[in-house]
């Protein structure tokens, strides 16, 4: 399996943020007390970070061995991405989790890869960060949030798309919990985690439709964007979104024709961690397999053991799929269009920093389905 749903905790970045942060408590468990990870304003709780794969690599490579995932791709904590700082702390807190994290993927480069965090609130330090952060210290491409302060077709992020389809990269998004760099929004959410399932689903619709409806996908035909969690409600919502294009008055004349919003939905890609088999299924039922990618969360409250759900076919084409998007067999040396045009113009990644991927091996032992 090549798993891209993997988030990491960084021991030499914590307290990195300042007052902000990050600070693992680490709780009692005498006392009753659970674990806290705090960012701003925002704690999270119970969730064990300490000896644990998210902090622990030797407990990752155990973990990963149990659940035959060949090769994973570590990406942000969510709650660290810190788009509410201002650009000097978050341009500096940014530089040095690229670089722990590609220091942490070195010592382990034929079974860990890396997506870089960015300073989304300069997209100017973020474009110098995201070139930085792939040719030099060798990862793969952009993890950010999905809500960066301004719309995600905003005009200032378009020299974001445009680094990353001029350096060849996919662009991963992945919501934050609501509350971290201000109120929530709604209060409600605080109860039951809700952020964490029914947050995260809206603010993933919202980055789909966003993409398609704010015209940033015709502006960067050839950019790559994976939606977390199968990109939340978009699935359930695709037929509404069409007929709104073609109906109501803000829409554009190019997305009023028929089928302008499916074809535009159809160049997104899906992280097939969706939370069951029902759920992939309707997924699967909207999009089609072929711009889905398997993800785990490994060690995460929801982690799921087999996105797949028992279907090795369908594993198979997650796996296909994860190489075409990550372009792994460019990185190893094979011809290969881009997920959809050439990689000739791609600035290449220096050898020393190169992630290493093996072929398949024979696949460890799975763990049970949940």
């Amino acid at each position: 399996m090549i798993d891209l749903h993997a988030h990491v905790v960084l021991e030499r970045v914590l307290g990195a943020a300042g007052p902000d942060g990050p600070e693992l408590d680490e709780g009692d468990r005498s006392a009753d007390r659970p674990p806290c990870f705090r960012v701003g304003g925002y704690t999270l709780v119970g969730v064990r970070y300490r000896d644990s794969p998210f902090m622990d690599l030797d407990l990752r490579l155990a973990a990963m061995d149990e659940l035959g995932i060949e090769l994973q791709v570590l990406s942000p904590n969510p709650l660290t991405y810190f788009a509410h700082l201002d650009a000097d702390r978050a341009d500096a807190f940014c530089r040095r989790h690229n670089d722990e994290l590609a220091a942490l993927v070195s010592r382990a480069p034929t079974r860990l890869a890396g997506f870089a965090q960015l300073p989304v609130q300069d997209p100017t330090r973020a474009t110098a960060e995201l070139h930085r952060a792939t040719t030099e210290l060798g990862l793969l491409g952009p993890y950010i949030g999905t809500d960066v302060g301004r719309p995600l077709d905003a005009a200032e992020l378009d020299a974001v798309y445009s680094a990353c389809v001029e350096l060849d990269v996919p662009l991963f998004l992945h919501p934050a919990p609501d509350g971290i760099g201000a109120p929530r929004r709604d209060e409600r959410l605080a109860r039951f985690d809700g952020d964490l399932w029914l947050g995260f689903c809206y603010e993933e619709a919202l980055a789909a439709s966003t993409l398609v409806l704010g015209g940033v996908l015709d502006r960067h035909p050839e950019l790559d964007v994976c939606i977390s969690h199968g990109g939340g409600a978009t699935a359930w919502l695709a037929e509404r979104l069409e007929r709104a294009a073609r109906t109501r008055p803000w829409s554009s004349t190019a997305l009023r024709s028929e089928g302008a919003v499916a074809e535009r939905l159809g160049r997104l890609w899906w992280d097939a961690h969706v939370g069951g088999p029902r759920a992939l299924a309707a997924l699967l039922a909207a999009f089609g397999p072929s711009r889905v990618v398997a993800g785990t969360n490994l060690a995460g409250w929801d982690e799921t053991a087999d996105p797949s759900h028992g279907d090795e076919a369908l594993a198979a084409t997650f796996d296909a799929n994860a190489r075409r998007l990550l372009r792994l067999d460019r990185r190893l040396g094979r011809p290969q269009d881009r997920a959809g045009s050439s990689a000739s113009n791609a600035m290449p990644v220096p050898e020393r920093h190169r992630p290493t991927v093996t072929d398949p091996r024979p696949p460890a032992p799975r763990r049970s389905n949940p």
